[in-house]
This record gives structure tokens, C-alpha cells and sequence, in this order.
């Protein structure tokens, strides 16, 4: 395909996106500064749509992208629409403002939702793929401690362990100078065989003591409720005609944690961006949606955000909009590391 083909089928992705109609081959011309006559742009339009970039809605209509099309569109985007330096600015300054892990995912969650009016869904940052930085042990009562685990990325997990015998302060102080000797800068993954001897490191006292406390280690680390997501800006699905059928079956699936993880989960973590449109997402629901997704984290991959929206979507903007919060979120997880 030559570049006039591609220029057509841009100025008909970018004028459909934009007013929702059909587009003919005099508005491409008259529209957009090609430098051809609309008889040529017919023809490079007849061209485009026997090869399934673009269709006919109906007779005497102009053409409108198919998926196919939109593939093209975005994989050979010349360039993607930076976001402006007062929204770079304003991104930064609401980011910043976060008080902790749970602010920073309610904050980018709406101001993605926000920036691109579609459905934001953001992933909290995965156990699986984080490192233990402090450990605390307090105790509640002589036999009740609360366990509080803080990872490098910020997120704080809470458990209760209820031991077999009552403990004085000093055994509790050593406990939580075991725990953290052992698994203090080590990744969540490696828990599991990091305590498996807990007990045998103890003194005879303390050791059912330390075999509870592995236990309710082990099951934080390794239970999959703790893979949480956040979604805002599902109203935005209800503004204009985007969808040919019922929005129910989309609008029941993103109440589904489990649908939306694997909606997120499909994005490459080594990727800094994915855009799957139409029958690319492999969820039925989803077969007339164009999903964007990036990871992000402190060095490495930790979690993904991404927007959800109709195949009839702002690309550029779309695409710079979730690549720019993933990288402020990223840098102010480093930060706080």
C-alpha cells in the first residue's frame, strides 16, 4: 500500500472518529490536504475497501472503518498526540498528591477515565511480582499478633495470627527480627521456601509460635485474592450510538474482577503498550471494544492500567494518555521505594 492509500484511510479513521458518520471521498478531499482530486480519492477508497480496511454501511453512504482498518491505523501511526504541557503538569500535580498505594490507584484510575472519557481499569500492584520491604509483628493480645507486611511497591497486607501459647514482648521482638532477617528484600514469590523451616530456626518455645506465623506468611503471598483492580468512567460507555447491540453484556462484564484481570493480564509486561481492537480481544464480550493497556512499576513491570472503549476511539490521544500515567505512576512508585 502507498502512502496516499495510508493518508486516505487515516483522513477516514480521523473524520469518522470525530462526527460518528460515514465518510465520501469529496469530504476526504475537501478536508484534508492530500493534493488529489476526489476522483482519486474514490479510487484509492475502492481500493481500501476491497481489501477490508474500510466498508460501506449502507448504499449511497460513505465508507467507514472496519477493525482491520483501525489496525493498520494504529500500527502505522506516524506519531501519537503528546499530552499538552499544562495536562502534563496537571497529571503530575494530582498524582503527587496520593497519600498512599490506595490514592494512587483511586487517583489514576479516574484520571484516566478522565482524560480519555472511556472505561479506566487499573491494577493494583501484584504480590506476585514485588519484594518484601519491612515486615511489623504487633501484639494484640498475649496470644492474638497482627502481621503487617509492606512490599516496595507500597501495598500493605494485614493479617491476624492467633498462636498456641501466650507471648511476652520480647518473644514477639524476636519473631518480627526473624522474619525480616529472612525475608526483608526478598521477592514475594521466593516466601513460601524462605520459611519453610521458620520453626527450626527458633528457640523449642517459640516454635509452634513460628510455624503459625510461616503459615499465615504463606497464605498471603500466595492466595490470588489479593490480585485486585479499580474501574471507573463505565457511564462514559452510554455516550453516543457506539455499540450495534446491547451495552448489558459489556457493562456485566466489568463487574467481573476475574474478566477484568484477564483483560489486563493480556498485555505483554514487556511491552510499554498493547492496543487490541474488535475481534483481537479474546473475551467475547469485549469482541466490538478496543482495549489499551501498559504495565507499570518501579523498574519493572508490577501491574497494568488501561482503558476500555468502542472500537470508534481517539487512538493518538487514547494511546498517549494511558502511556503518560503509566509512566508518572511508575516514577512515583519509585520514588517511594
Amino acid at each position: 500500500m502507498d502512502d496516499r492509500k495510508l493518508e486516505v484511510l487515516r483522513a477516514i479513521v480521523e473524520d469518522y472518529v470525530a462526527t460518528q458518520e460515514p465518510v465520501g471521498s469529496k469530504a476526504v478531499a475537501q478536508r484534508h490536504a492530500l493534493g488529489v482530486s476526489a476522483a482519486t480519492v474514490r479510487n484509492d477508497m475502492a481500493y481500501l475497501e476491497e481489501a477490508g480496511y474500510i466498508q460501506q454501511p449502507h448504499t449511497s453512504a460513505g465508507r467507514i472503518p472496519t477493525a482491520k482498518g483501525y489496525r493498520l491505523f494504529v500500527d502505522r501511526l506516524g506519531k501519537i498526540k503528546p499530552l499538552s504541557a499544562a495536562e502534563r503538569r496537571a497529571v503530575h500535580r494530582f498524582l503527587s498528591e496520593a497519600i498512599d498505594l490506595d490514592d494512587v490507584v483511586t487517583r489514576t484510575v479516574r484520571l484516566l477515565a478522565q482524560l480519555t472519557h472511556q472505561v479506566a481499569v487499573v491494577q493494583y500492584p501484584s504480590l506476585n511480582r514485588s519484594s518484601v520491604r519491612h515486615l511489623e509483628l504487633v501484639s494484640l493480645t498475649p496470644t492474638r499478633l497482627m502481621l503487617v507486611m509492606i512490599t516496595d511497591t507500597g501495598r500493605v497486607e494485614q493479617r491476624y495470627v492467633e498462636v498456641p501459647a501466650e507471648l511476652g514482648e520480647e518473644h514477639v521482638l524476636e519473631l518480627r527480627r526473624l522474619v525480616n532477617e529472612q525475608l526483608q528484600g526478598k521477592a514475594l514469590a521466593d516466601v513460601p521456601s524462605l520459611i519453610a523451616d521458620l520453626a527450626g530456626l527458633v528457640r523449642p518455645e517459640l516454635r509452634d509460635a513460628a510455624a503459625e506465623l510461616a503459615r499465615v506468611l504463606k497464605e498471603t503471598v500466595v492466595a490470588r485474592t489479593e490480585e485486585r483492580v479499580a474501574v471507573a468512567g463505565a457511564a462514559n460507555l452510554t455516550r453516543g450510538n457506539f455499540f450495534a447491540g446491547s451495552m448489558r453484556p459489556i457493562l456485566e462484564a466489568l463487574e467481573e474482577e476475574v474478566v477484568l484481570m484477564q483483560l489486563l493480564g493480556r498485555a505483554d509486561s514487556n511491552a510499554l503498550l498493547t492496543v487490541r481492537i474488535g475481534d483481537e480481544n479474546e473475551i467475547d464480550d469485549f469482541r466490538e471494544t478496543t482495549v489499551v493497556t501498559a504495565g507499570y512499576g518501579p523498574g519493572s513491570v508490577v501491574g497494568h492500567m488501561g482503558v476500555l472503549g468502542p472500537t470508534r476511539m481517539d487512538y493518538p490521544g487514547t494511546i498517549a494518555a494511558v502511556r503518560a500515567v503509566a509512566r508518572y505512576v511508575s516514577e512515583i512508585l519509585e520514588q517511594n521505594r
